[in-house]
């Protein structure tokens, strides 16, 4: 279950990556290069910072897959995935709250500090998107008012708290992308923000 919403994940990463261009004038594979450096790039940069080699993509063809069929879904019924903003949305919030844990998952796997886990885990999460708005010139989504990264480390802060004093993985798991998604659609639906430095 964990490889297949991961797989799933991969996918809608990367036709929110894709749809992000659509107004930029670039060709199809100015397209699939922005779905694809989307999907991987938080991963990507995570685990060349904690020196976890090869890379998961590179490693396991089948996150290659799920990035082309995201990209020719996209490409294929453009018209009908545009409708679907509210829905992707949700598996973008499902993704970076399953990316954030899974990313800290990795992290402590590998012995390192709860700390870097945490900061790696939002890493995961949101880094690509990052990559996605600076090559499309958009000011990148982890600096604009909205919450996004916070409720990414809010989530890894609290699996750390909970698997440290024993809570089952499983369980652990669902609470704490559950508060993820909680924070970014709560927050989304009454427009909160985190107090600006002025």
């Amino acid at each position: 279950m964990q490889y297949a919403l991961e797989l799933v994940g991969t996918y809608f990463f990367a036709i929110s990556g894709a749809l992000a261009v659509q107004n930029k004038d670039h060709d199809l594979f100015g397209v699939g290069f922005t779905g694809f450096i989307t999907a991987i790039g938080g991963g990507s940069l995570r685990d060349i910072l904690i020196g976890s080699y090869p890379l998961v993509w590179i490693e396991n063809v089948n996150f290659l897959y799920a990035i082309f069929a995201g990209l020719i879904t996209t490409f294929l019924f453009f018209p009908y995935v545009t409708k679907l903003r509210k829905t992707l949305f949700l598996f973008d919030s499902l993704g970076i709250a399953f990316f954030t844990i899974l990313g800290v998952e990795k992290c402590l796997a590998l012995g390192l500090r709860p700390e870097i886990a945490a900061i790696m885990g939002m890493f995961s999460a949101v880094m690509g998107g990052v990559i996605r708005d600076t090559l499309t010139n958009e000011i990148p989504i982890l600096f604009r008012k909205e919450i996004y990264a916070s409720a990414c480390l809010a989530g890894a802060v609290l699996y750390l708290s909970l698997d440290h004093i024993g809570l089952v993985r499983n369980l652990n798991l669902l609470v704490s992308i559950g508060l993820i998604i909680i924070i970014r659609l709560v927050a989304v639906k009454f427009k909160l923000n985190l107090p600006i430095l002025k």
